[in-house]
C-alpha cells in the first residue's frame, strides 16, 4: 500500500503555491508561533475535503463533473466561465512564480518574461509528451526536494520547542482573524482539490474497492504538506517575527527570505532555498497543466453527451472514470486543447499589466471556487446519487459543512480585497 501512494502527494504539491509559502511566512513573521495550530486545522479541513472528492469517484463510479452536472445547470455555467478566465490568469502567475526563483539562480542571463515563457514551454511539453504515471513521478521528486529544502532551514533556524508547542493552544490575537483563516483555507486550497478524484481514477484506482487505499494516500499527503506549513511558519517566526523584517508582497517575497538567509546562513542555504522555491513553484505548474486539463476535457465530453440527447447519453454514463484510467482522456483534443489554453494565450500578458476587469472576473470567480466545491459535495454525498454505504457520515457532514462556511468568509474578504 505504501508503494501506491501518489495522488495525494500530486493534489498537495499542486496546491501549494508559492503565494501560500508566502502567507504562511507572513503569518508567522506577525504573530510567532501563536496560529500553528490554525495550520494543524487546515490540514484535516484539507484531509475531508480531498476524501470526499475521492470518495465521491470510488463509491459512485462516477466523475465529480457527473455530479455536478445533475444539480441543475447553474454548475455548468459557472464552470464553463470559471475554468476560462481562470485558467488565463493562473497561467500567466504560475510560469511568472516558477521564473523568479529561475532568475535569482542565474542572475544576468534572461529577463524573467523570457524565463517564464520557457518555464510554460517545460510544462506543455512535459504533460503533453508524458501520461500521468510519469507526471506522479515528477511530482514525487519535486515533493521531496521542497520537503527537505523547507524543514532542513527550519531545522538550521534553531525553533523554540515550547513556543511551537504553546501555538497549539487555539488563541486569536489582536488582528489575527484574517491570517488565522487564511492559513486554515489558503493552503493547497484551489480548483487542484477537484482534481483530486481525475488523479485517483488515471492512478488506476476506479471503484470502493480502493477507498482504503485513497484514504491512505490522502492522509500521507495532507500530513506531508501539514509538516512543510509548519515548517515555513517556523521560519517567519524565527527569522522574521523576532527583526520584525516585511516581506514584498506576492511571490516575490520569497526572494526577500533568500537574500535573509543568505545574510544569516551564507550561499549554499539561500541557493537550496531558491531550489525549493522553484521545485514548489514548477510542481504547480505540472500539476494544474495536467489536472484541471483533465477536468476540462471531462466537461467538454458531458456538454457533448448532453447535446447528443438523452439516449447516448445514457449508454455512456458511468464511462468517464474508466476512459480517465485508461489514459484516453489524456490523449483527447479537449485536453490538449487546455494545455495549449493555459501556456500560450496567458504569455501576452507577460507584457501587460492584467486588465482591470480580468482580475476582477479572476478574483470573484476564484473566490467562489472553493466555497462551491465543498458545499456540493455536502450534496452529492448525502444524497441518493451516492450508495448509502459510502454516504457521509456526522464527522464528514461537519467538517465539510464547516470548511464550507470558512471558505464564505474568505470569498467575502477576497472580495472586498479586489481593485473595485
Amino acid at each position: 500500500m505504501w508503494k501506491r501512494i501518489g495522488p495525494g502527494v500530486v493534489v498537495a504539491a499542486t496546491g501549494v503555491g508559492a503565494g501560500d509559502l508566502v502567507a504562511t511566512l507572513v503569518a508567522g513573521s506577525k504573530f510567532g508561533y501563536t496560529l500553528l495550530w490554525a495550520a494543524v486545522i487546515g490540514c484535516i479541513v484539507k484531509i475531508a475535503l480531498a476524501e470526499a472528492v475521492g470518495r465521491w469517484h470510488l463509491a459512485t463510479g462516477r466523475t465529480l463533473f457527473e455530479g455536478w452536472r445533475e444539480l441543475g445547470a447553474w454548475t455548468t455555467v459557472y464552470f464553463a466561465v470559471y475554468v476560462v478566465v481562470w485558467g488565463f490568469v493562473y497561467g500567466a502567475t504560475a510560469m511568472s512564480s516558477s521564473a523568479l526563483p529561475l532568475q535569482a539562480l542565474f542572475p544576468d542571463t534572461l529577463p524573467l518574461k523570457y524565463w517564464a515563457i520557457l518555464v510554460g514551454l517545460c510544462g506543455l511539453a512535459f504533460v503533453w509528451a508524458n501520461r500521468y504515471a510519469v507526471v506522479e513521478k515528477a511530482m514525487m521528486v519535486f515533493v521531496g526536494a521542497m520537503f527537505l529544502v523547507v524543514v532542513y532551514v527550519a531545522v538550521r533556524v534553531a525553533p523554540s520547542v515550547p513556543d511551537a508547542f504553546a501555538g497549539l493552544a487555539p488563541v486569536l490575537p489582536d488582528g489575527s482573524l484574517l491570517y488565522t483563516l487564511g492559513l486554515i483555507g489558503g493552503v493547497g486550497g484551489t480548483i487542484t482539490m477537484a482534481a483530486y478524484g481525475y488523479w485517483v481514477n488515471a492512478k488506476g484506482w476506479t471503484d470502493s474497492r480502493w477507498m482504503r487505499m485513497m484514504r491512505l494516500d490522502n492522509r500521507v499527503a495532507y500530513l506531508t504538506t501539514g509538516v512543510f506549513v509548519v515548517a515555513m511558519l517556523i521560519i517567519g517566526a524565527e527569522l522574521l517575527h523576532s527583526t520584525q523584517l516585511a516581506l514584498t508582497d506576492g511571490d516575490r517575497g520569497l526572494l526577500d527570505l533568500g537574500e535573509v538567509l543568505e545574510d544569516r546562513f551564507g550561499g549554499v542555504t539561500s541557493t537550496l532555498f531558491l531550489v525549493g522555491f522553484f521545485a514548489a513553484a514548477f510542481s504547480s505548474v505540472i500539476g494544474v497543466w495536467h489536472g484541471v486539463s483533465l477536468m476540462f476535457a471531462d466537461f467538454v465530453e458531458q456538454m457533448r453527451l448532453a447535446r447528443a440527447g438523452r439516449r447516448e447519453a445514457a449508454g455512456k454514463e458511468g464511462d468517464a472514470v474508466g476512459l480517465v484510467a485508461r489514459g484516453e482522456r489524456e490523449r483527447s483534443l479537449p485536453f490538449r486543447a487546455y494545455l495549449l489554453w493555459l501556456t500560450f494565450p496567458p504569455m501576452v500578458l507577460l507584457w501587460l499589466d492584467e486588465p482591470f476587469g480580468l482580475v476582477i472576473a479572476y478574483g470573484v470567480l476564484g473566490a467562489f471556487f472553493m466555497p462551491f466545491l465543498a458545499l456540493t459535495l455536502v450534496w452529492l454525498l448525502n444524497s441518493s446519487r451516492t450508495p448509502r454505504e459510502w454516504r457521509n457520515r456526522p464527522l464528514s457532514n461537519i467538517l465539510l459543512v464547516l470548511s464550507g462556511l470558512l471558505f464564505l468568509v474568505l470569498c467575502v474578504q477576497e472580495l472586498r480585497d479586489l481593485p473595485w
